[in-house]
């Protein structure tokens, strides 16, 4: 059954935009009486029927409505740095969804390669990838930040940063517990300074490994938000 994002429902009655109009009556031809799915991303699931097959403003009857869809105990926050190459941040933000994320903050080093990123762009991409694996959780997508505003910041859980200049002993997987709420620093591919990773100490932050092999960001970030989950399995 297809899938549409609406972020707004209230009331038994919905109309999509015109851009997920479009593609369910000029694309897809479905029809009056048709019965689709619809997520929020803030965990509302829905089944509901085209009352009104309009290409440009859609309406719809909610039939049946899940609250709190696949609700997660736990809750994982990446900060992760930018890549020179969008489509690698890209690949990260989509596979993360995929595999579960609470909250993603691109965050700004002192060896970022890149130093501004689109949070419009971004923020299709995790769309686009909630619905792609049937998540009623959009990933909140904060403004990006400096490393050294983020290490400050309260956190209620588990704080750990992932660098590779000096060989940590302490894997991430042994670190992690069930229900933890975790917060993970990604650096870039330079890593993080020294003196970046002394404030991230002085912080309450703890250095942890993400295995023997040198990985590239993303797949860093990939490695981490799935040992985070394989924890919570």
């Amino acid at each position: 059954m297809h899938l549409f994002y609406v972020p707004n429902i209230s009331g038994a009655e919905v109309i999509l935009d015109e851009t997920e109009s479009k593609h369910a009556i000029r694309v897809l031809r479905l029809e009056k009486g048709e019965k689709i799915r619809l997520i929020d991303g803030k965990g509302g699931f829905y089944l509901a029927e085209i009352a009104d097959a309009n290409p440009k403003k859609c309406k719809l009857a909610i039939i049946e409505s899940e609250r709190n869809f696949s609700k997660r105990n736990f809750h994982l926050h990446i900060a992760i740095a930018p890549t020179k190459n969008n489509e690698r941040l890209e690949w990260f933000l989509e596979k993360a969804t995929e595999i579960g994320i609470d909250e993603i903050t691109p965050l700004i080093t002192e060896r970022s390669e890149r130093k501004t990123v689109n949070p419009e762009r971004l923020e299709k991409i995790l769309v686009s990838a909630m619905k792609q694996s049937v998540k009623a959780y959009l990933p909140k997508l904060n403004n990006q930040q400096s490393f050294k505003e983020l290490v400050k910041q309260p956190f209620d859980g588990k704080k750990v940063v992932a660098y590779i200049e000096e060989k940590q002993t302490v894997h991430l997987k042994n670190v992690v517990g069930k229900t933890d709420n975790v917060l993970v620093l990604i650096g870039p591919e330079g890593d993080f300074s020294p003196a970046e990773v002394q404030l991230a100490l002085q912080n309450g932050f703890q250095p942890v490994s993400l295995g023997d092999s040198r990985l590239r960001t993303e797949t860093a970030g990939i490695v981490a938000c799935h040992i985070v989950n394989l924890a919570n399995d």
